[in-house]
């Protein structure tokens, strides 16, 4: 649930929720008289909560929950981060809000569901030893989402606002910055090499000091990266 009493925060909100697979919006309020009806009528498990509502303030609106879903607290305020967090909330996203940003605080909100349904497209943590044979995530492709798996990755191409995602089976475009998908995947199998890509370290057969190679595809070496890459590579 999205309650927020403007109009295009909340798009920005709706927009981001949308480029994650594994959230559903369930409805947008505009103040938080609204949202308590809504949650009498829906089943919610995350709030974006604004803190400066018309009728009801965003943190008192809080305190009248018994059984409050997690809570994620957007504003332009940061003077009210220490009683957010008083109040338990998950995260404190400050506006304008970054994807990136959001992307960490959805990623606070998975780990805190632990085994819940929301978690269950979630990528393993590096405590769990980085087997990822079954890992996987979903990526909007053509309105359909499309199941990829972590070992299946070779190789991802920045195409600016999109992103190419190369894989053992197939290849395919999604809505990313590369930044923001190296944010969304968390994966430490992953390596930036080049502004435009991203490798799987498993999944190189050759390399030298310009280029990797993965499977017949060269990849080049981004010059500010090379140090980091050796470094990586030769560890």
């Amino acid at each position: 649930m999205i309650v927020e009493d403007e109009p295009l925060a909340a798009e920005v909100i709706q927009d981001y929720i949308e480029q994650i697979p594994h959230l559903e919006l369930v409805s947008t309020c505009k103040d938080a008289i609204f949202a308590l009806q809504s949650l009498q009528q829906e089943v919610i498990d995350v709030i974006f909560l604004d803190i400066h509502l018309p009728k009801l303030r965003g943190l008192d609106f809080i305190k009248t929950l018994k059984n409050p879903p997690a809570i994620i607290l957007t504003t332009a305020y940061h003077q009210y981060a220490l009683e957010g967090f008083d109040l338990d909330v998950v995260d404190y996203l400050l506006k304008p809000i970054e994807f990136t940003r959001f992307l960490k605080a959805i990623n606070k909100l998975d780990k805190l569901k632990g085994t819940d349904q929301a978690s269950s497209h979630t990528l393993p943590h590096h405590d769990q030893n980085d087997d990822n044979q079954s890992a996987y995530r979903f990526f909007k492709v053509n309105k359909k989402n499309v199941k990829v798996l972590l070992d299946d990755i070779l190789y991802i191409e920045s195409l600016k606002e999109y992103v190419r995602i190369y894989t053992s089976h197939q290849t395919i475009i999604t809505k990313f910055q590369l930044g923001e998908i190296q944010a969304y995947l968390n994966w430490s199998n992953l390596i930036r090499v080049h502004r435009s890509y991203l490798v799987a370290r498993d999944k190189i057969d050759v390399f030298d000091a310009s280029q990797i190679e993965i499977k017949g595809n060269f990849i080049p070496i981004g010059r500010s990266y090379k140090e980091l890459v050796m470094k990586e590579l030769s560890s």
